[in-house]
Parts: structure tokens; sequence; C-alpha cells
């Protein structure tokens, strides 16, 4: 673990400092000529009144001077490039973080520049943590509408509470917040891209890691019914239903995800439908049965 600012590799200073001697030389010599320049100007000023001096003359000098001040402008802008330079041939932590292992071995050689840079290490953020996701067109229009009635504040204005699931979790039990959404669709993709940022005290979360997002998207209505009550009909989902004369049916459901221990049901079923909920190996399609009323209640939280 490293804090922001802390030293972690040292270049070869002696050319760096060889450099900031030699510019301050050349600044040295270059305010040299323009004291020269500058106190020709002023012996001439007084002599160009008398027209002891010509005009072309003190033109010249005057031209010396301003050329002389330039050169001393670009001796200070040299100078302070090569204190740059020198300060930059200390490397240290530009954030807080994990570093990796090293790249390089002293006395290796190693390039800098904009390409074809040496990799020294790699630096990663842990806390707080940033989770980046994308989402589909159809999310973001779902989101944009949202707003625009009111439901629910656009992400790029509020920091909208997000959660999270681990590969092994079953529940998303790490909370975070909206932090970003992006200007515009991949049209090679269609999706957005977002971000979310993560408070990560215990370190669990680690760069690189996969996990589900959950992003409130409105109040909405949907039956809930206990996953025991639900029959996998090859690649179908079925529930078994009672007539209003007690004959056994099969309704083909579609499932949402699971809400205090319940599973949603998104389509299939009506507001007056009676569905087997226990002694489904007893329910047989087309039977009558004599069924009585049951209860459906939410995990305790």
């Amino acid at each position: 673990m490293v804090k922001e600012g802390d030293l972690l590799f040292v270049i070869d200073q002696r050319p760096y400092k060889l450099a900031v001697d030699q510019a301050k030389s050349d600044l040295e010599r270059a305010r040299a000529k323009l004291d020269i320049a500058t106190a020709d100007v002023e012996r001439g000023t007084p002599l160009i009144s008398h027209q002891t001096l010509t005009a072309r003359e003190f033109d010249t000098r005057r031209s010396t001077q301003r050329e002389a001040a330039g050169g001393v402008g670009a001796a200070e802008a040299a100078l302070k490039q090569a204190e740059l330079n020198l300060e930059w041939s200390e490397v240290r932590a530009p954030i807080a973080g994990r570093i990796s292992d090293r790249r390089v071995d002293a006395g290796n050689l190693i390039t800098g520049g904009q390409s074809g840079a040496t990799l020294l290490t790699v630096i990663v953020s842990l806390d707080p943590i940033h989770f980046i996701f994308e989402g589909s067109e159809s999310d973001l229009l779902h989101y944009l509408r949202l707003a625009a009635s009111g439901g629910r504040r656009s992400s790029r204005d509020v920091e909208n509470p997000v959660a999270v699931r681990l590969a092994d979790e079953t529940d998303f039990k790490h909370t975070g917040r909206m932090d970003f959404v992006d200007n515009a669709i991949n049209p090679k993709t269609g999706t957005i891209r977002g971000r979310a940022i993560f408070d990560n005290k215990d370190g669990l979360l680690t760069p690189g890691f996969f996990g589900r997002l959950r992003l409130y998207g409105g109040n909405s209505e949907a039956f809930l019914i206990p996953d025991s009550a639900i029959v996998s009909d090859q690649a179908s989902k079925i529930v078994f239903a009672v007539a209003e004369d007690g004959t056994v049916g099969v309704k083909k459901i579609e499932l949402g995800p699971i809400v205090d221990g319940l599973r949603v049901v998104r389509s299939g079923l009506a507001p007056n439908d009676r569905i087997v909920i226990e002694g489904l190996a007893r329910a047989r399609p087309g039977q009558k049965v004599e069924a009585e009323d049951g209860t459906i209640k939410a995990a305790a939280k």
C-alpha cells in the first residue's frame, strides 16, 4: 500500500542536474547581455535629444535591448524545463492505493515521452473504488422517461444509490452511489457507460472484479410467489392454477428476481388466479382438487 506522494523510483539525476546548472549559466549570460543593452539605451537617451547620437543608432540599441530581454525570457523558460525534468527524475505515487510489482530493476535503461514510454509499475485506487458498467439503450430510455415524469432524478444530476453483488454472493450487499453517466450511446454496442463509486474500507472489492449492479428503476406492481410453487417444464417455467370448479391447470410464467425471499412473476398470472403453493407432488393437470386458501409471506428482514 502506498500513499499519494510516496517516492517509488529515482532515475539517475546526474544528467538532469547538469542540465539545470547549464540552464542557470545560460540565464546569467542572457541577463548580462540585457544589462549591457539596457545601459546603452540609458546612456543614449540624453544623447539623442542633443542629436549627438543618430536616431538609427538609438533604434539599434533599443532593438538590442529587446532582443536581450527575449533571450532572458527564453533562458528562464529553459531553466524551468530543466528543473521540471530534474523533479520528474523522482517518480512519486500520483494516487494512494495498492502498487503492483516493479517492472524494472536498478540499472535498467528506461524511456519516457508520450509514446513508447517504459512501464515502471501500476497503482490502483482501492478506497473509494469505481464500478464501471454498460447499460442498454432501452435501459437509458427507461431512466430518461422516469426522470422526465418525476419518478426519479437523473444520475447525471444526483448521486442515486446503487447496490452490487459479487460472483459468489446471492444478495446485493455492497451499497454505493452513481457519480457518472456518459454523454452518448456507443454506436458499436448500443450501450452507454455508467460509473458508480463505493467505499471499500475492508479492501474486499478488488480492481478487475465482475459483479451485478442494481439501480432503482421506479416502482412497479408485480406478483410475488414462493420459488417452491414453480415447476420447470423443459425450458419454460410453469405454475399449477386451480379453476373455480377445482380443476388443476397449467400457466406458463415469466420470472423476475427474488424480492424479500419471494420470486417476482413478470407475466403469466392474473390478479384472480389461484395457484398451488403446497402439495405440488399430488397435483396433476386436469384433475379436480379441494383447494384450501394458503398464505404467502415475505421473508423476515
